[in-house]
This record gives C-alpha cells, structure tokens and sequence, in this order.
C-alpha cells in the first residue's frame, strides 16, 4: 500500500484532470484523511465508507476521502490499480456534487437502493 503522503499526490493529479467548473463552490475542496471510515448501516463491521461528499450550512461542500478505508480493503493493489479505484471514488463524490448543485439527486437514490441491497442481504 502507498503511504497517505503518496495518496495525495495522487488524489491531487486526479483532480487536475477534472474540468475547473467542477470545484465551482466547492469551498472545502478535497479533504485526504488517515482514518477507517466504517458505515453508520454495517450490520458485521463489514461496510466501508472510501469517500463522502458534505454540503453543510457552516463548513460549505466538500469532498472527504478516507486513506485508512483505502488501505484496509486494498492492501495489495499496486498503485496504478489503487489509482483507479481512488478516481473511481473521487468521480463518484463529484458527480454527488454537482447534483447538488443542479437540485438533482439520481446518484443518492442509486447508492439507497445499493445500500437496500446490501440491507436485504442481496
């Protein structure tokens, strides 16, 4: 696994491929934090957060990624696979994000019914 110094050098060329009307009012930007980030809804401590988008009256939108959930659940990727996976994530969190801004929230309902899914034990 890469260390969380390499981590954001890599989530801070992902996001220079991103267009910069993306991070319009994306007033917290881009937050790399060390910590696990386990689900509020895991039923076995099995169910793990890699990002989150936020869009709070007092800290504004942001993006949060968790380098610790990263870790734990790919161990062993090399980094161009981990580079993946964390566009993958990064994109996700964007795509939240401009929903929001556009009043719309078709990627909320998609991940609800994943977590129905996961909930139901499908």
């Amino acid at each position: 696994m890469i260390t969380i110094d390499e981590m954001q050098n890599m989530l801070d060329e992902l996001a220079e491929e991103l267009p910069p009307i993306f991070f319009e009012e994306l007033n917290g930007g881009i937050l790399l934090l060390p910590k696990v980030r386990t689900s509020d809804h895991a039923q076995n401590n099995d169910l793990y957060v890699l990002g989150e988008y936020r869009h709070q009256y007092s800290m504004g939108r942001y993006i949060i990624i968790y380098y610790g959930s990263f870790e734990l659940l790919f161990p062993h990727l090399p980094p161009d696979a981990l580079k993946a996976e964390l566009r993958k994530t990064l994109r996700h969190e964007f795509t939240h994000h401009l929903e929001s801004l556009a009043g719309e929230n078709d990627l909320e309902k998609y991940d609800a019914s994943l977590l129905g899914n996961y909930l139901s034990g499908n």
